[in-house]
């Protein structure tokens, strides 16, 4: 069944770089080595290649694959980056993020039964020795490993928390959906200069679960 699911996820992968939504090898790579079907629900992994958000538990989401390849796409992560995620879900983005920077990720999840979720998928997976689960506010994000060069925020915020930008490296990269509370974002690319000021770069409507916290949206 595996090997199924597998050449079913390869044909995806294909498609995203055909369609040029997966740019670099990088991406690919880590694509092909962390299919999403780890990370679904039991019952769900036959539809894991489909280019679809799917249902994962306290009704949230996996993102759809080429959105999230969007995502680390923009963020042209490197290896031994300082990476920060705000919105664990099911573990997969993390996952991603791990195999492409070849160290350590913080992430932060505010409901327990996605953070446990993402726990048993990213074992399923082979990472969780390089993943830190921390249960709390994202919006507040996580000062003890600051400043990061990266930080990646998989829900949709009103407005851009403050105290993101002020946990990136000068020159680091914010990647973060902001707009509606539902169904209608747009996805900014927010870059701390080296003066400490920041350029935003927008690049397009996105549809993402709200981000609540401090600095978000009210629970």
């Amino acid at each position: 069944m595996q090997d199924k699911l597998y050449r079913r996820w390869v044909r995806t992968v294909d498609a995203l770089v055909r369609e040029g939504i997966i740019k670099s090898d990088k991406v690919k790579q880590a694509f092909l080595k962390v299919p999403r079907y780890f990370f679904v629900l039991p019952g769900h992994a036959k539809w894991a290649h489909v280019d679809e958000p799917l249902p994962i538990p306290a009704g949230q989401t996996i993102s759809a694959p080429h959105m999230v390849a969007i995502m680390l796409e923009l963020a042209q992560l490197e290896e031994g980056m300082n990476v920060l995620e705000i919105g664990t879900g099911s573990g997969w983005n993390t996952a991603l993020i791990a195999e492409i920077i070849k160290t350590e990720v913080y992430t932060v999840e505010r409901i327990p039964e996605l953070a446990e979720f993402a726990r048993k998928n990213l074992e399923k997976a082979g990472y969780a020795d390089k993943v830190h689960i921390i249960i709390g506010d994202g919006t507040k994000g996580f000062p003890p490993k600051a400043p990061y060069d990266r930080i990646i925020v998989t829900a949709g915020a009103p407005k851009v928390p403050e105290p993101l930008i002020e946990q990136l490296k000068p020159g680091g990269k914010l990647i973060i959906p902001v707009g509606k509370y539902h169904l209608w974002q747009e996805l900014y690319e927010v870059t701390r200069l080296e003066d400490g000021s920041v350029k935003t770069t927008r690049h397009g409507g996105v549809a993402f679960v709200p981000l609540i916290g401090e600095h978000g949206w009210e629970g």
